[in-house]
């Protein structure tokens, strides 16, 4: 079947997309660790899976940075930049609202996108996926067993038994299992990819997730333990979650026509919901240092010129890492974030940039659920974020365990400040001192 290809611009990279039917409604097939759109179509299972998704929906399909048909990348991509690309192509093909169907790896970025963006996620769907690698998917002593063999013989369709255990003996689709290892990712890439996923762990934005969602599962998975969609569906509130008979991870190894027929029934019976009122958003606090004595000394002539160039200097941050200013709160700034990598190298800058005014500034920085109220935003992230905020020492940026999680691959350095107790929390919070690079 031929389909075109195109390609959109996330950033200073490609992503390849095809643009399948021409249904009611946007479907976004966000694939597992490799893909590559045009060997999709030369394999009959595929095809006829892809296909039928098309037939009642709009289906966008696309390949990941650094794999498949997309441009290939130095550093290891993060969820956050992965979303971007969603983003990206959606953007790419005006796609205002759309369905994401989340495969294996694939899970974890349409998982955070649909808390961040619940306003252009109609649906979830997550397929043989997973909230936590090394709790689901490889426990840490056989990830670099695993690895090794990668090593040995990727491009050979080897993975095959891990994959789809049920396709070894079928010579047709092991050749093309090889071809689709050797076009989906180099060797290097697929360990540093490997490598990424390792690291992912988003089972604290699972209770954040507010749209309908349905988790597929085959009940003997060898890629990924059952009990990972289990949990999925347990802790997203009101997930619908259907199991399967089989073995193979791979979707498409055996007959993908009761997935199809799950996922169809879903979607056109969802109906439109009304804009939510909580969304999943990372949250910044800025703080000036001892503030009050400053403004003594000073005199409130020359304090306020000083304040007006930290507000001048704070703002122009936030504006370069795409962050949405919510108030200003006297001596510091309220602000969001879609993504947390941006929101720490942001409070890194600010830092920095007020060296200049020798003012000392402390940034905490929390993901979690906000409450929109209007112009200003409320709930218990935002209470979080505060109070990380007032821990932190002078030109230092402090951010929760989520933030931790979030920013893997991001390369951020993150220094262990122990465990804190919190006011209006019953458990200690880990805290983290960030020091990493401010690109934006």
């Amino acid at each position: 079947m031929p389909v075109d290809t195109h390609y959109a611009r996330s950033g200073d990279l490609r992503i390849a997309y095809q643009v399948v039917g021409e249904g009611p409604l946007d479907l976004v097939f966000v694939p597992g660790f490799i893909s590559n759109l045009d060997l999709y179509w030369d394999e009959p299972n595929m095809a006829h899976f892809l296909s039928r998704l098309g037939s009642f929906s709009r289906l966008i399909l696309f390949d990941k940075r650094g794999t498949g048909l997309s441009d290939r990348l130095g550093n290891l991509p993060s969820l956050e930049e992965r979303m971007d690309d969603v983003r990206a192509v959606m953007d790419a093909v005006g796609s205002e609202k759309a369905a994401l169907f989340g495969i294996s790896e694939g899970g974890a970025m349409s998982m955070l996108f649909a808390a961040t963006y619940p306003e252009r996620t109609q649906a979830l769907i997550l397929y043989g996926t997973y909230a936590d690698f090394h709790t689901w998917v490889l426990p840490h002593e056989r990830f670099e067993p695993f690895l090794e063999k990668i090593d040995r013989t990727w491009g050979q369709g080897e993975s095959l038994t891990a994959f789809a255990p049920t396709k070894v003996g079928d010579e047709r689709f092991r050749q093309w299992w090889g071809r689709f290892e050797r076009l989906g990712a180099s060797p290097s890439a697929v360990i540093a990819l490997m490598r990424m996923n390792s690291q992912i762990d988003v089972r604290h934005i699972l209770p954040t997730i507010r749209v309908p969602t349905l988790v597929l599962h085959r009940a003997g998975d060898t890629r990924v333990n059952v009990e990972g969609g289990r949990y999925l569906a347990a802790n997203i509130p009101g997930a619908k979650y259907v199991e399967f008979p089989g073995i193979d991870h791979v979707l498409w190894a055996t007959d993908a026509g009761p997935v199809a027929d799950e996922i169809e029934e879903f979607l056109t019976g969802t109906h439109a919901e009304s804009e939510p009122d909580r969304v999943l958003a990372t949250v910044l606090f800025t703080d000036i240092v001892d503030s009050t004595s400053r403004a003594e000394e000073m005199g409130d002539r020359a304090w306020r010129v000083l304040l007006d160039q930290h507000d001048r200097i704070v703002r122009g941050e936030i504006g370069r890492f795409r962050g949405r200013e919510i108030k200003t709160l006297g001596d510091g700034f309220l602000a969001t974030f879609d993504g947390p990598a941006r929101a720490v190298r942001c409070a890194g800058a600010i830092i920095e940039a007020l060296r200049t005014l020798s003012l000392q500034v402390r940034c905490g920085v929390h993901t979690g659920e906000i409450e929109m109220m209007g112009d200003d935003i409320g709930g218990i992230a935002v209470h979080i974020a505060s109070r990380i905020a007032a821990l932190a020492d002078g030109r230092e940026v402090l951010v929760s365990r989520t933030v931790r999680d979030l920013v893997a691959g991001s390369n951020l350095h993150l220094e262990d400040r122990g465990a804190f107790a919190l006011k209006g929390l019953t458990e200690h919070m880990s805290l983290f001192a960030a020091v990493g690079s401010q690109r934006a």
